[in-house]
């Protein structure tokens, strides 16, 4: 799966020159919690709620609530946002950006063709993945087997599969550390006992089921 396919299209953003409340409304407003700073075109970098919240006064501060808001509002987002940001391509795995993220510590990436922003990658972006390719909310059923790690075992369970006349919708193996791995197979039937059965004969355990009807 790559990116483009899952990226959120058309994303609020803001400019370096913005007043923080400024960027702080929209954010509020739209719901989200991270802007891309563009100027041109260009992303120079990210700003987002934590951004704010670490630049407003501490509230240990002799600082009047008129005060406070007077400073606040005389930041613009040039001298909170994070930068440079970190951006992905359209054409990047979408694994590359979980790992990115993932590594990096960040919620969202602007995602940038031919140095231009075209869309953002957030972590809800990846979450809707996740859901997506486990089939998690498709109608049919969703085993999950735990078999073992060897040549021919994935072979087994797909030929038990079409012998039911099973189309498989969704597929992934986790790999454990054991002589096991987990599979979770999803299905368009919502009667699995015989391919249960079968998949026992060979060895394989199923260790859960999920119905949507």
């Amino acid at each position: 799966m790559f990116v483009h396919q899952r990226m959120t299209a058309n994303p609020f953003t803001t400019t370096p020159g913005t007043s923080i409340p400024d960027a702080a409304e929209v954010m509020t407003t739209r719901g989200v919690r991270h802007l891309p700073v563009v100027d041109d075109g260009r992303v120079v970098g990210v700003i987002s709620l934590n951004d704010i919240r670490a630049a407003l006064p501490s509230k240990a501060t002799t600082l009047s609530a008129q005060e406070a808001t007077y400073l606040v509002a005389k930041l613009n987002v040039a001298k909170v946002m994070s930068k440079p940001a970190m951006t992905i391509a359209p054409s990047a795995l979408l694994e590359e950006a979980a790992v990115l993220m993932r590594d990096e510590k960040i919620e969202m990436l602007p995602v940038v063709d031919g140095g231009r922003l075209v869309a953002v990658i957030t972590e809800s972006d990846l979450l809707d993945a996740f859901i997506d390719v486990l089939g998690f909310r498709d109608h049919g059923t969703r085993l999950t087997i735990e078999a073992r790690d060897e040549p021919g075992v994935l072979s087994k369970l797909t030929g038990i599969m079409g012998t039911h006349h099973a189309n498989i919708q969704h597929l992934a193996v986790h790999r454990g550390h054991l002589e096991t791995s987990v599979v979770v197979v999803g299905v368009n039937t919502l009667n699995t006992d015989a391919i249960e059965a079968d998949l026992a004969a060979q060895g394989m355990r199923v260790v859960g089921r999920n119905i949507n009807r």
